[in-house]
């Protein structure tokens, strides 16, 4: 089974990731995919992109049990590794930024760690009212990646983002959208499909030269910051990773215990 499927559709391309019985977490084999399907759809003829989960949930961020062989390594190779895992996820982050094409996440059930990263990246977001929201990473003793820590502060601010990343707290819907991570909720659930058509036969409708320019000059509010937040997301996300409270974490997760981390490593 494709772990990530692309459907076309009226000026439509609609990219789905697809593991639905492990909520669409990502692995090496989904990154490559995802980086694969979004070359397709800045290279294409669809006049919007809808990004979205196969099933129940929207994307539970990385797979734990990539993870979880990971920490069998030595530190220093775990650290590698990790490195270049992160390395070939964020240039496919990069062209969602910046094809010159809206970009739509239409999340339902979780979007948590990099999928709530791909949240971020989307130019606009639907969520379904039983979407449930969360950074994650502190939980499993890592600083964040796919650009959260650049897109996160834009949108929410400094106090707010620092809530959100070093508490991992869960939160609903109604929170993410008055935070103004999300554009709308809908309700119920049910209607999420046919809110998410709708506008996407809007925009698919508009002007493409005037959406490009306009994503354009809207992505430079952020500037190169992004790009140069990226590459330091990368070397802290693997500098984390060669901890003993990375692998305390993930163990915890697995163990479905709380972490006890102790700074060591």
């Amino acid at each position: 089974m494709a772990s990530v499927v692309v459907e076309r559709h009226e000026g439509v391309l609609e990219i789905i990731l697809n593991r639905p019985d492990i909520l669409n977490a990502v692995n090496r084999e989904t990154i490559a995919a995802l980086a694969a399907a979004v070359a397709e759809a800045v290279e294409g003829d669809a006049r919007v992109v809808l990004l979205r989960g196969a099933g129940a949930h929207f994307c539970a961020g990385g797979d734990i049990t990539m993870f979880a062989e990971l920490i069998r390594l030595p530190p220093a190779e775990r650290q590698i590794a990790l490195y270049r895992i992160v390395a070939t996820l964020h240039p496919l982050l990069i062209r969602m930024r910046y094809m010159p094409k809206p970009v739509v996440a239409i999340v339902q059930g979780a979007a948590a760690g990099f999928g709530l990263s791909l949240v971020l990246a989307a130019d606009l977001a639907l969520a379904a009212d039983d979407a449930v929201f969360t950074s994650g990473y502190i939980h499993l003793g890592t600083s964040p990646d796919g650009g959260m820590t650049a897109t996160l502060p834009h949108i929410v601010g400094i106090k707010h983002a620092a809530e959100l990343m070093l508490l991992g707290d869960r939160f609903d819907a109604q929170r993410a959208l008055a935070l103004g991570l999300v554009n709308r909720v809908v309700v119920p659930a049910g209607a999420l499909d046919a809110e998410a058509a709708a506008l996407a036969a809007r925009l698919a409708a508009g002007p493409p030269h005037a959406y490009g320019r306009t994503k354009a000059l809207l992505q430079a509010t952020i500037g190169d910051a992004f790009d140069a937040q990226l590459r330091r997301e990368t070397e802290s996300f693997a500098a984390c990773a060669a901890t003993d409270d990375f692998a305390e974490g993930v163990r915890a997760f697995l163990e479905k215990r709380r972490p006890a981390f102790t700074g060591e490593g």
